[in-house]
């Protein structure tokens, strides 16, 4: 089966119908670093809040002070709305291609960190690279789930569309295939997050099973251009045509 690493966005959709659930992997691993943003977000240090959440006004803050055990909850794949997401438009997606993304797709988050598409989580606010507390998420949870997730991943076949960034989270062992977008024979930076979107959405609609019919898959306005081979990494190179 193709599994999918994807990043997580700065913005989320508020509110949330499903109660708190248990999430990929171990909740007790966890355990310490939501309860320290827990301490945080309610407690009376409202600068403390202000830096953790990126922000620098206070009113800017209330909508995540909220108690992430016992708030409402979504499915991880909704609750994010970042520009990725806006172009997966998952919820014009046919309910198998929405099943695909909860059941194949591991986002990670500046809170939870590894999860999946389908685990439900509360409305919450990290900035990226921030440390929650004195707990740094990046090596928390490369310590914590880095084993749990070559578990998971087995013999799957590894798509990795995370942002940079978020390869201190997990480091795969295995083979596995990443995605380049050119436009003009520049390499894209912003926009790559849409056409993250993009090709993850086709994967859910024709739901890809394999790297080789992904690899045949036809995504409008991209062509590859390339597939370089540096050790266990494969980096398909796009050309962008509008």
């Amino acid at each position: 089966m193709l599994k999918i690493l994807f990043s997580p966005s700065e913005g989320k959709r508020q509110g949330g119908t499903l109660p708190p659930s248990e999430l990929f992997g171990a909740t007790q691993a966890r355990e310490a670093i939501l309860k320290r943003y827990n301490e945080i977000v309610l407690g009376n240090d409202v600068q403390a809040v202000c830096e953790l959440f990126g922000f620098k006004k206070a009113a800017d803050c209330e909508p995540y002070r909220q108690d992430i055990f016992t708030s409402p909850h979504m499915h991880t794949i909704e609750r994010y709305d970042g520009v990725a997401y806006e172009y997966l438009d998952y919820f014009s997606l046919a309910q198998e291609a929405q099943e695909y993304l909860k059941r194949n797709v591991v986002i990670f988050s500046n809170l939870y960190g590894p999860i999946l598409g389908g685990d439900a989580i509360a409305n919450y606010k990290v900035k990226q690279g921030n440390a929650i507390g004195s707990i740094e998420p990046d090596k928390f949870y490369k310590e914590r789930f880095s084993y749990q997730l070559d578990l998971f991943l087995g013999e799957s076949n590894i798509l990795d569309l995370r942002a940079g960034y978020y390869d201190k989270f997990y480091v795969t062992k295995k083979p596995y295939t990443t995605l380049k977008f050119l436009k003009n024979g520049k390499t894209v930076s912003h926009w790559a997050k849409a056409y993250r979107g993009i090709v993850l959405r086709e994967i859910a609609k024709n739901n890809v099973a394999s790297l080789e019919a992904f690899r045949a898959l036809e995504i409008e306005n991209l062509s590859v251009a390339e597939i370089k081979v540096i050790k266990n990494k494969t980096e398909i190179v796009y050309d962008i045509h509008d």
